[in-house]
């Protein structure tokens, strides 16, 4: 089991006033899945997002991430866990735009100690798995919104992490360009990649294989998706 969230809950507070974004959530994603999950803004899902990527705590509530409590380790063990244990992709790449892709792609390794040789090698890797073997020493501003995506996927790959989270992958691409990310993801999933991925396109979550909708905190539908798209197939 890659996650298993128990009574999960989550409340901001802000001087006399609380929002609680969670209310008691359970959730279990195995290894190997790829789940999408959806709400309207304010539902909770960002908020449990960024519980799972480690960026926030829970109020109350259990967290294993591959059988670990996350509650038990400080932030720098957190910090550890994002770098070793998972791999993010966001809507707006987060790229540096000075940097070739290569560079980009690389940048979780240097917090690892890796070597300078095998960082390039491993970086070179991970753009042919998403399909950049021509783009890589290309920096953001020369390519395009699909291409800085693959970056980003590249580097969420770089250190083969147990889980990919993304945040709207296909929010700022076009169509043609949404269905390329959405096949790589696909392709990714069928090597063995657990994916988890926040998105409100209806037809986004469709090519993926369980959906999981939040509404005010809770989570209102759990269902494996029927009739599941295939990119390219």
């Amino acid at each position: 089991m890659i996650i298993k969230i128990e009574n999960l809950v989550k409340v901001y507070t802000t001087g006399s006033i609380s929002l609680t974004a969670l209310k008691g959530v359970n959730l279990e994603v195995k290894e190997g899945e790829f789940v999408a999950i959806m709400g309207s803004s304010g539902s909770g899902k960002s908020t449990l997002m960024n519980i799972i990527g480690c960026l926030d705590r829970a109020t109350s509530g259990k967290y294993l991430l591959e059988g670990k409590d996350i509650n038990e380790f400080d932030d720098d063990g957190l910090a550890d866990i994002r770098n070793r244990k998972i791999g993010f992709v966001f809507q707006s790449y987060n790229l540096l735009p000075k940097m070739d892709a290569v560079r980009n792609v690389e940048l979780p390794l240097f917090y690892g100690k890796v070597s300078a040789e095998d960082r390039i090698a491993r970086s070179k890797e991970a753009l042919k798995r998403v399909g950049l073997e021509d783009r890589m020493y290309h920096k953001p501003p020369e390519m395009s919104g699909g291409q800085k995506q693959r970056v980003a996927i590249a580097r969420a790959l770089v250190n083969n992490p147990s889980l990919i989270l993304a945040d709207e992958p296909t929010g700022n691409l076009d169509t043609a360009s949404g269905d390329e990310i959405m096949g790589i993801f696909q392709k990714l999933n069928d090597e063995g990649v657990t994916i988890v991925m926040v998105t409100h396109e209806p037809e986004i979550a469709a090519c993926t294989k369980r959906n999981i909708i939040f509404r005010d905190g809770n989570i209102i539908s759990d269902v494996a998706v029927k009739d599941r798209v295939i990119i390219g197939g």
